[in-house]
């Protein structure tokens, strides 16, 4: 066998994957549509015919005659279809009004000489990028699994919250475990949510996409990890489950190394983690306190992004962005701290959090695994 020939056969099998992928995203996304179509049609019966709930163990029925290879109709799924369509059909209702209500206000502001100097924007334009929005709303609601689809709309009661996880499941691509971990951390809450001083120090929109990959707190959901665990002892076992660290710090992050040696003048210092964000194009730097904040926490830590800047960072990187993670803060005292800050900073705190789901626990190692690999590195 060639050189030649186990390079395309590799090409070959990616082309082929891809394929795979591709028919299977669109045979759910087909089977979604199906799915909402029929949940429409199920509740305009049920209203404007009277028919009752009963008719469903009639409909499951011949549906599983007529189709004994495909699964979805019980009565269970139909169930769960009607409520999935009523869920979300009212967002679909109230997107299409707004689109209308846009063309609508465009149009009366063009009609009106005294609005005629106001307008920045021509009616074509947002008619188009409203049409982007639900256009994008929709393939991302189309397309994740109706195993997904169950778990939020059993597991999100606010609207908002639901629409958020749609986005994240199909940004990072999570599977239903992952997607159940992500709910159960309360990642909707937590988002975004560090005391930062990043609109002060950083030209937008970076400022805003700084801020959104922040998150307060930072759930350390990692088997071994124990509340009393110092600084290096926590920072070595993060490196150690560095693919489950970086689920939770989120899409984008790129790990570069903990311990950092850096060399300024004749000391030398040590990042406690060194992150580089792909979204960003910039270094994070990541401080990790056992204890509850501190001031002189900040001042440590902005040393340390002025040293990177000024050591590591090359002409097509953003400025460098430091994250102090701590057991606990006072957001006011934080606050104040970084006012007077000129590198961009955020600070969090943490939360050791033991309590996994089963699915998510059971994609960790088990307890056989573990010992074996510990005989390993006793050997």
């Amino acid at each position: 066998m060639t050189s030649d020939y186990k390079h395309w056969l590799g090409e070959l099998k990616q082309r082929i994957r891809q394929s795979q992928i591709k028919a299977a995203v669109k045979v759910n996304t087909e089977l979604l549509q199906l799915y909402w179509q029929m949940g429409s049609d199920i509740v305009e019966r049920q209203q404007n015919a009277k028919w009752g709930d009963s008719f469903l163990k009639q409909l499951s029925e011949d549906l599983n005659a007529e189709f004994p290879e495909m699964k979805g109709f019980s009565i269970r799924n139909l169930q769960l279809i009607c409520k999935w369509h009523n869920y979300y059909n009212q967002y679909f209702i109230n997107t299409k009004q707004l689109v209308s209500q846009l063309k609508l206000s465009q149009a009366a502001r063009l009609s009106s000489p005294s609005e005629k100097p106001f307008r920045t924007q021509p009616m074509s334009e947002i008619d188009t990028n409203t049409k982007q929005v639900v256009s994008q709303f929709e393939n991302e609601f189309f397309s994740i699994p109706w195993g997904h689809h169950i778990l939020i709309m059993q597991r999100c009661k606010d609207m908002d919250k639901a629409l958020f996880y749609i986005h994240k499941t199909v940004e990072n691509n999570w599977s239903r475990s992952v997607l159940d971990w992500q709910i159960d951390s309360n990642l909707f809450e937590r988002e975004g949510k560090a005391v930062s001083n990043f609109s002060l120090t950083l030209p937008k929109p970076q400022s805003d996409l700084a801020q959104q990959i922040t998150k307060d707190p930072y759930i350390i959901d990692i088997m071994g990890v124990r509340q009393e665990m110092q600084e290096r002892e926590l920072e070595a076992h993060l490196d150690k489950h560095i693919s489950q660290y970086l689920l939770e710090l989120g899409k984008g992050f790129t790990y570069y190394g903990h311990q950092i040696q850096l060399k300024v003048g004749d000391e030398t210092f040590y990042i406690d983690q060194l992150f580089y964000h792909v979204r960003l194009h910039c270094y994070v730097v990541v401080e990790l306190k056992a204890t509850v904040f501190k001031p002189e926490h900040v001042g440590q830590l902005n040393f340390y992004v002025n040293a990177v800047n000024a050591l590591m960072r090359t002409e097509g990187d953003n400025p460098t962005i430091g994250l102090l993670i701590c057991k606990d803060k006072n957001d006011v005292v934080a606050e104040y701290t970084l006012h007077s800050v000129n590198s961009p900073i955020g600070v969090s705190s943490m939360k050791i959090y033991d309590q996994l789901t089963a699915d998510y626990r059971s994609a960790l190692p088990t307890t056989e695994e573990i010992e074996a690999e510990i005989r390993s590195m006793e050997s």
